[in-house]
């Protein structure tokens, strides 16, 4: 079976809270909040196949489910029963597919900006997507000497955040090195062809979704569709946002992360 790298952040005793990255990125995304995180959970970054320290393994399905099950898999390892759950992009995706087929193990589930909440899926890999992969994978191996520069930050990341000048640059450095080494990034996207997120998530499973109001990734009225979503979610959408918020706004994300976990043991 297809193995998946995993590290734990906080101290052991604590709930656990897994942190899913999205395609083409990796456990590097969650930087920015881990630290704070910790300091009320046992916080496991996960690398899905293909994606950070994780490599993929001959036939491996890569579908947002078969991920969930990946992921599964390795908190088994790990010996987690239950856990909270926050997922960004596809890893939103499989954070809500965890939750739908898992309910008694998930205790919350925080989707920032996750994939699969569209009423038409995708059914074509889109052209920006390929762009970006393919200047990344050029340019990842000397990311740390042209992104401090302001023009290449524009380039890599102006249509990710609409405060792109603001991202830390070891953020943006780690975010171009992810993509430029993704071998699972086209299969990842392949896999998730005329799919999207249609099951039901039970309402003892708190779940909180979060989009920013410029998310050009995955665009309000094309991919924010409240109806595949659990009757009983709360929508946060935050200002000045891009894909990310968790760069954008860290300190807002970790607040709606801990009120939400919260509710779960209320």
């Amino acid at each position: 079976m297809q193995k998946l790298w995993s590290a734990s952040y906080g101290n052991p005793s604590l709930t656990p809270l897994v942190l899913i990255h999205g395609m083409g990125s990796a456990s590097t995304a969650w930087s920015l909040i881990t630290p704070e995180l910790a300091k009320n959970f046992r916080v496991i970054h996960i690398d899905l196949p293909g994606h950070g320290h994780s490599n993929i393994e001959a036939g491996t399905e890569m579908d947002p489910h078969s991920l969930a099950e990946l992921v599964l898999h390795e908190l088994d390892n790990l010996k987690i029963e239950k856990f909270h759950i926050v997922g960004n992009s596809l890893g939103g995706w499989i954070a809500l597919d965890l939750a739908a087929e898992h309910p008694d193990r998930v205790l919350s589930v925080v989707g920032i900006a996750p994939a699969g909440l569209w009423l038409s899926p995708v059914n074509r890999r889109l052209p920006i997507g390929a762009y970006a992969r393919t200047l990344a994978r050029v340019v990842h191996p000397i990311a740390p000497y042209f992104m401090p520069y302001d023009w290449a930050k524009k380039v890599g990341f102006a249509a990710v955040s609409p405060l792109w000048k603001e991202i830390p640059q070891n953020v943006v450095i780690d975010a171009v090195q992810a993509m430029g080494s993704s071998t699972g990034y086209f299969p990842a996207w392949d896999a998730l062809l005329s799919l999207r997120f249609d099951k039901k998530i039970s309402s003892n499973v708190p779940v909180t979704i979060i989009f920013g109001d410029t998310d050009n990734t995955l665009p309000e009225k094309t991919s924010q569709e409240k109806s595949l979503a659990p009757n009983h979610a709360k929508w946060i959408r935050i200002a000045q946002s891009g894909h990310a918020p968790m760069w954008d706004h860290p300190k807002e994300v970790i607040q709606e992360i801990l009120a939400t976990t919260s509710l779960a043991s209320s």
